[in-house]
């Protein structure tokens, strides 16, 4: 069963060899990952470096310096220090939009090219920055770059990768992503040593290595076979499928793509198609049950008469709550991926252990630390996720978080007391490893598998539309996240541990019953093998709407049989008949 108490359900698994040009252009796209890590974790050590408070934050840098004047926890609570680190994310989730369409009209290699771009202009004006609207004007341009970087990454690496090793290729974006959070905090434990009060520059300007690395990359590598096929370029297309699966009969992957091209084609608006019934359990993975219900209420009714008052209304009813619950509830996945509190330590490691009672540069250390566990998190989750499949890690690695914030929160109600400094030696090391531990688990977990789920769940044709919604929701609770979070932690104090603890508990019961597993399952046959024989999503699944699509699905399997009439796909064929000649005739 592939739903939500079952194991995986495998689709037909397609001829190909792991070639060198498949891992290099992974790795070389994945560079996009390392960017956004190394953006994610510069702000921390940054915003607790002295010389950077005093030139920008002058308020909380005077809090540092007499101790007593406020209590622990709201030493850094302070809205512009927020926005320095939060503004990023607003402009990721505005750019999200744009790089929807450049992904899907232009490819997934100019999104990533177009990223570069705007990683290395951020990275000049912070490193440059001599006011505050410099610095967030720079910080603005580095979130746009990551809005088209993860927008474009994950599509790319879900659509290069052999259906086998999809899992542990798609992951190379979240390693390089731990990876940079790791090198950022090691630059910034070496720069807040520096003399002079330019170690911050350094710290920032250094996120131009990372930009380059992905403009280079995206210089160099070729489209995915789906994105070209999408846009028309059947020759080029296949060529490609061909060099990166290291064989020459690609016939059977290439024509499931030609098949959900056609769909594709047929889409004219693809983010008003994911809201349509097939779609539904992808974008509605949602908490929101009773409104579902509601829903469905609604279209038996609109059902049952079409052309009586009553029915239209209903449908309507039904349209408009299904709409509502797709807004507000879409990629919850994404949304809890934030509530596990993971970037309340990766943006604000340090300041958390300074907050904690750790000196300046055992706040770093720790930061490495936490940064290195993570690193090997990513690992872990490389090698496991196409053996034990997705819904066992996230399930592991909810429980594991939610048993740390809570040993962690106890710990801080008893130990740690307001203006002071009395968590000792030893309670401060625990503190240490169970945020380890806590790192550690969503490092194999939540962390890397949310970002590969949503790129391989979509049909082609919604599939842009569906990464950008996804996107969109991840940098709008990364915004809320980081722009609340010090100041969360100066009212909740310890109580924020806990409040991140139940929602650990909420997602993984959620995991339990609703997430289905989608490990081994060729992409393009994702729906009618994963959310067609869940137990729940199923009754989503409404046949009368995919005829268009089963109308191609006729035209392709009558070309696998060997005839070459164009009539059979229909007047708005998306192929010339030379082209479906040509690739008929191969067959």
């Amino acid at each position: 069963m592939a739903g939500g108490f079952g194991g995986p359900t495998d689709g037909e698994e397609f001829e190909a060899k792991i070639t060198p040009i498949v891992v290099i252009s992974c790795i070389l796209a994945a560079s996009g990952g390392l960017m956004f890590g190394y953006d994610i974790g510069i702000s921390g050590g940054v915003t607790s470096m002295p010389q950077f408070l005093r030139e920008f934050f002058p308020v909380v840098y005077k809090r540092q310096q007499i101790p007593g004047l406020e209590s622990n926890y709201c030493k850094y609570d302070n809205q512009g220090l927020q926005l320095f680190t939060s503004s990023l994310y607003i402009a990721a989730l505005i750019a999200t939009f744009f790089a929807s369409y450049t992904t899907r009209v232009f490819g997934r290699k100019m999104s990533m090219l177009i990223a570069g771009i705007f990683f290395i202009v951020g990275t000049i004006l912070n490193a440059a920055a001599q006011n505050l609207i410099m610095l967030i004007v720079g910080r603005l341009l580095l979130g746009c770059g990551v809005g088209f970087a993860n927008q474009a990454v994950p599509l790319f690496l879900s659509e290069v990768a052999p259906t086998r090793i999809r899992g542990a290729l798609n992951l190379l974006f979240q390693l390089m992503c731990t990876i940079g959070i790791l090198v950022a905090n090691l630059i910034n434990y070496g720069t807040a040593k520096i003399e002079g009060g330019y170690g911050w520059r350094i710290s920032l300007g250094l996120a131009g290595i990372p930009s380059l690395l992905l403009t280079f990359g995206a210089l160099i590598v070729t489209d995915t076979p789906n994105s070209l096929i999408q846009r028309g370029k059947l020759e080029e297309g296949k060529k490609v499928l061909k060099r990166i699966r290291g064989i020459d009969n690609v016939d059977p992957e290439f024509l499931e793509i030609l098949e959900a091209s056609r769909a594709a084609k047929e889409v004219q608006h693809p983010f008003r198609n994911l809201f349509k019934r097939r779609n539904r359990p992808q974008l509605i993975i949602t908490v929101f049950y009773r409104s579902l219900i509601i829903s469905q209420f609604f279209f038996r009714i609109g059902s049952t008469d079409h052309h009586s008052l009553i029915a239209c209304l209903a449908r309507k009813l039904s349209q408009i709550l299904t709409l509502l619950i797709c807004v507000w509830s879409c990629c919850l996945l994404q949304f809890f991926q934030q509530f596990t509190g993971i970037n309340s330590v990766n943006f604000y490691a340090p300041v958390l252990f300074q907050t904690l009672g750790f000196k300046h540069d055992a706040s770093l250390y720790s930061s490495v630390i936490t940064g290195g566990i993570m690193v090997l998190g990513a690992i872990v989750s490389i090698f496991l996720v196409d053996r034990a499949g997705r819904r066992m890690l996230l399930l592991e690695g909810g429980i594991q978080m939610f048993i740390s914030h809570v040993i962690i929160a106890v710990i801080l109600g008893w130990k740690l007391k307001d203006q002071s400094n009395d968590l000792d030696k030893g309670m401060g090391i625990l503190v240490v490893v169970i945020i380890c531990s806590f790192v550690g688990s969503f490092g194999w977990s939540w962390g890397p598998l949310c970002w590969l789920v949503a790129s391989e769940i979509f049909p082609l044709e919604a599939r842009s539309a569906g990464q950008s919604v996804t996107v969109c929701i991840n940098m709008l609770f990364t915004f809320v996240i980081a722009q609340a979070f010090l100041s969360m932690l100066c009212h909740f104090r310890f109580g924020i541990f806990l409040f991140f603890a139940a929602w650990c508990l909420i997602m993984t019961v959620f995991v339990y019953f609703l997430l289905p597993e989608t490990k081994g399952v060729p992409i393009e046959e994702m729906s009618d093998v994963v959310w067609r024989q869940h137990w729940f999503w199923k009754r989503y699944m409404d046949d009368s709407e995919d005829e268009p699509k089963e109308k191609g699905r006729k035209g392709i399997r009558i070309c696998k049989d060997g005839y070459t009439s164009l009539e059979m796909f229909g007047k708005d064929a998306l192929f010339g008949k030379g082209d479906l000649d040509s690739i008929c005739n191969t067959v």
